[in-house]
């Protein structure tokens, strides 16, 4: 097809491809998605456009966005050049957009799930974006009131970035134990630590881990393949817990929970970075990496969303069971010259947000207390970012 027969999605892709050859190494943003709360019920309410037309020519306009439902607010670092940079500004935004909803009498919540505000509560935001969503996916979209916490990091090459992104699926489970904060939802405690992982991913199409594509030509393939056929007419519609952006030249980790706590959500997000780091050393040194069926990892997923940091997970290398804290710990040691070079700490937390929860429903709090306990750690810090 000649240069004047080009379709938008085939531009997007050569464009996609060159960006990547021509990108920059272990940059990195961070996004992370609030609840919008009334302050005294602490439910959903659906503020976003009030939120946004406050936050109007001030310094977090440009990097607040909405995100599907009209009670949530998104706000994102940026491209940083240095992980120092993008976990500065992690506070920073937390803290400019703690300033405009305070303003408006609002609270926040960084949770993966909201333990008990109905998803037919929720309205979903109207943009074009999200009113195509709506259409498409229907009962899908409307059930997502889910909040999590994405990384981006760049990668230079085309070929290379695949490698990396084929690399990160056995570790998507080991990510999701991390940064489990969602054991509390429909007004119940759902046993599972991750709640937002197993409503989002088991019902989004194309979602979850995806498949190895080993080349960018591979993986171009698949995506011309779902815009001729009519599944997708939008490459964010690709909703893969690690995915090649097509947007810009990184790697996206999707795959975590919101976090509560800034401090833990600086550390997952370094976390997350220096294993993508540490991955694109092997793949550069042609370290072998762990390459399991599918059904493995799909396996070490559901012990993710079960029992979080609390259960086992298996070494998919080994393929041995170990406590999941031990299997992070052996990872870290492995990312632990390479987080040493960029200056990252890499620290696994004696309890994360789901089991500090849980550890509430056991002692007898109702969803309400334990739940106002995580909104005033959300923005408790964040003056001393």
């Amino acid at each position: 097809m000649g240069e004047a027969q080009k379709v938008p999605y085939q531009e997007l892709l050569e464009q996609a491809r060159a960006a990547f050859e021509g990108g920059i190494d272990l940059t990195v943003a961070v996004e992370e998605e609030f609840a919008l709360l009334d302050p005294e019920t602490l439910s959903l309410v659906n503020r976003f456009e009030d939120v946004k037309a406050a936050a109007a020519g001030t310094a977090v306009d440009a990097h607040l966005v909405g995100e599907l439902i009209a009670s949530e607010a998104e706000v994102r670092t940026g491209r940083c050049e240095t992980f120092a940079e993008a976990s500065e500004l992690m506070g920073t935004r937390r803290a400019q957009l703690a300033e405009i909803t305070s303003g408006l009498g609002l609270a926040l919540g960084a949770t993966g799930a909201h333990p008990w505000s109905r998803w037919q509560d929720q309205r979903i935001i109207d943009t074009p974006h999200y009113r195509r969503n709506d259409e498409l996916l229907r009962y899908v979209v409307w059930r997502n009131n889910t909040f999590g916490l994405h990384l981006h990091v760049g990668i230079a090459g085309a070929d290379r970035a695949i490698a990396v992104h084929d690399g990160l699926r056995a570790f998507l489970p080991h990510l999701l134990a991390l940064s489990a904060s969602s054991p509390l939802v429909e007004g119940v405690n759902s046993g599972l630590h991750s709640a937002r992982t197993e409503i989002f991913t088991r019902m989004f199409p194309r979602c979850g881990v995806p498949d190895a594509y080993r080349t960018w030509a591979e993986f171009d393939a698949y995506v011309r393949l779902l815009y001729e056929t009519g599944s997708i007419d939008e490459h964010t519609q690709i909703w893969w817990s690690v995915r090649p952006h097509l947007a810009y030249p990184t790697v996206e980790i999707r795959i975590c929970d919101a976090q509560p706590d800034l401090a833990e959500s600086r550390s997952l997000a370094a976390f997350g970075y220096g294993l993508t780091a540490r991955i694109a050393r092997a793949v550069d040194e042609g370290e072998q990496l762990p390459d399991p069926a599918p059904r493995l990892i799909e396996e070490n997923m559901w012990r993710a969303i079960r029992y979080g940091l609390s259960g086992g997970l298996f070494d998919l290398g080994a393929l041995e069971v170990r406590p999941a804290r031990a299997e992070l710990e052996r990872v870290a040691e492995w990312i632990g010259p390479v987080a040493d070079e960029l200056g990252l700490q890499l620290t696994i937390p004696a309890a994360n947000a789901a089991e500090r929860q849980i550890a509430r429903v056991e002692e007898g709090w109702t969803l309400e207390e334990i739940y106002a306990e995580q909104v005033k750690v959300a923005t408790a810090d964040v003056g001393a970012r």
